[in-house]
C-alpha cells in the first residue's frame, strides 16, 4: 500500500514539474495564439505572391509618349490645338500653370484597349506616378489630374503615359533561369562542403573514438581534445560561420562552403567516431594479437565494418547542407539563399516564390535519393 502511494505521489510530482516548465516556457517565449488569426489579414498578400512563382513569360512590349508642362506663376491659358497625324501623343487641356492646378489628360493613337500608368515627372527626373488608364478601341483614353503635384519642381514638367503589354509565344521566364543557375551552385556548394567534411573528419573521427585510443596519459589528452575541439565546432552556428568567413574571403559560394565544410567537419566527426565505438571489438582484437600495428587495425579491423555507415552519414549530410546552404545565402554565402534574399529585400515575392519552388523540389529529389542510397548502404 505504502508502496502505490509513493508510487502515485512521485508520478504526480513529476506531471507538476512538466506543466510547471511548459508553463514558464509558454509565458518566455510570449505565445499568442490570436495573433496567428487577429493578423492573419497582413501575410495573406504575400502569400497569394508567393504562391504565383515567376515561371514562364511572354515578351512584354512598351509604348510611351509624353506631353511638355511648363510651371509659371504669370501664365496666359492657352488651350493646346490638336495636330493631325497618326502618331501616338498626348494633349494636356491647359498650359502653362500653377501647382495645384487641374488638368485634363488625352491620349490619341496610342495601342487598342491596353492599360497604362501616367506619370508626373519633374524638371530633375523624378517620376510621381497619377493613376491607370485603359485605352479604347481606337487607342484613345482621358484622364483628369486632380491637382499638378506639389513636388513638382523647376519650370519645365513632363506628363508621361507608359502602356506595357504581351505579345508572343511562352518561353522560359529570366526568373527561372537564374534560380536554375544559383540552385546549381547550391548543389555543388554543398557537395564541396560535404566532401571536404568528409576528408577532414575520418582521421579526427578515429582520434576521437575510445575504443581506438590507448588508455595513457597521451591516448586520453587526444581523445578528450578531439571531442571537445568537434563539440565547441557543433555548438557555433553555420550561420556565425558564414558571416565570418564572408569578411574572411569575401561575399560568394566560397565563403559558404567553408562555412558549410567546417561544421560538416564537426558533425561528421562526432558521428563517424560513434560508429567506430559501436564497432565488434573482437575482429579488431584478434588482428592486434597477431602483431598488426595500429594503421593495419584500422584498415582491416575497423573500416570494413564503417565504411557502409560512413558512405550513409556522408550522403545525409549532403542533404542537410543544400538545406542549410539557403541559409548560408542570407549573409552572403553564395547560391539560391543570396539570390532569395535579394528578392525578399525588394518585394519581389513572385521571384521569391520561384526560388522557393526551386528549393523544395530540390530537397525533395536529394531527400528521396539520399534515403535509397542510405537504405542500400546500410
Amino acid at each position: 500500500m505504502a508502496d502505490r502511494f509513493y508510487i502515485r505521489t512521485k508520478f504526480l510530482i513529476i506531471i507538476l514539474a512538466v506543466l510547471a516548465v511548459y508553463s514558464y516556457g509558454w509565458k518566455v517565449t510570449e505565445i499568442e495564439v490570436g495573433e496567428l488569426f487577429r493578423d492573419f489579414h497582413l501575410v495573406k498578400p504575400l502569400v497569394k505572391e508567393l504562391a504565383q512563382p515567376d515561371l514562364f513569360t511572354r515578351e512584354k512590349k512598351f509604348q510611351i509618349v509624353e506631353a511638355e508642362f511648363f510651371l509659371s506663376q504669370n501664365h496666359r491659358e492657352n488651350n493646346p490645338q490638336e495636330s493631325e497625324g497618326t502618331n501616338p501623343k498626348l494633349i494636356l487641356s491647359r498650359q502653362p500653370g500653377e501647382i495645384s492646378f487641374t488638368l485634363t489628360v488625352r491620349g490619341l493613337n496610342l495601342k487598342p484597349e491596353q492599360s497604362g500608368i501616367l506619370y508626373w515627372v519633374n524638371a530633375i527626373e523624378q517620376e510621381f506616378p497619377l493613376g491607370t488608364f485603359t485605352t479604347d478601341s481606337s487607342g484613345a483614353f482621358q484622364k483628369d489630374i486632380t491637382v499638378v503635384p506639389p513636388n513638382a519642381r523647376g519650370v519645365r514638367q513632363t506628363v508621361k503615359a507608359v502602356l506595357s503589354w504581351e505579345e508572343g509565344g511562352w518561353q522560359v521566364s529570366e526568373t527561372l533561369s537564374l534560380t536554375f543557375e544559383k540552385m546549381v551552385e547550391t548543389v555543388f556548394l554543398a557537395l564541396m562542403a560535404t566532401t571536404f567534411g568528409v576528408l577532414v573528419a575520418l582521421p579526427l573521427s578515429f582520434l576521437g573514438a575510445r575504443n581506438l585510443m590507448p588508455r595513457n596519459k597521451l591516448g586520453t589528452f587526444i581523445y578528450y581534445a578531439v571531442r571537445t575541439a568537434l563539440n565547441v565546432l557543433r555548438s557555433i552556428e553555420p550561420l556565425i560561420m558564414a558571416i565570418l568567413f564572408v569578411v574572411w574571403v569575401g561575399i560568394g559560394p566560397f565563403a559558404g562552403v567553408l562555412a558549410l565544410g567546417l561544421h560538416s567537419v564537426a558533425a561528421l566527426g562526432k558521428l563517424f567516431s560513434e560508429q567506430i565505438e559501436c564497432i565488434d571489438s573482437g575482429s579488431v582484437e584478434a588482428i592486434t594479437a597477431v602483431g598488426a600495428k595500429p594503421l593495419q587495425v584500422v584498415f582491416f579491423g575497423v573500416l570494413p565494418q564503417v565504411i557502409l555507415p560512413f558512405l550513409a552519414l556522408s550522403f545525409y549530410r549532403w542533404d542537410i547542407n543544400v538545406r542549410m546552404s539557403t541559409i548560408i545565402g542570407f549573409v552572403g554565402g553564395g547560391g539560391i539563399g543570396f539570390l532569395l534574399q535579394q528578392w525578399i529585400n525588394l518585394l519581389k515575392y513572385n521571384e521569391a516564390g520561384t526560388a522557393l519552388l526551386a528549393i523544395a523540389i530540390v530537397v525533395i529529389t536529394l531527400d528521396t535519393l539520399s534515403a535509397k542510397i542510405r537504405a542500400r548502404v546500410q
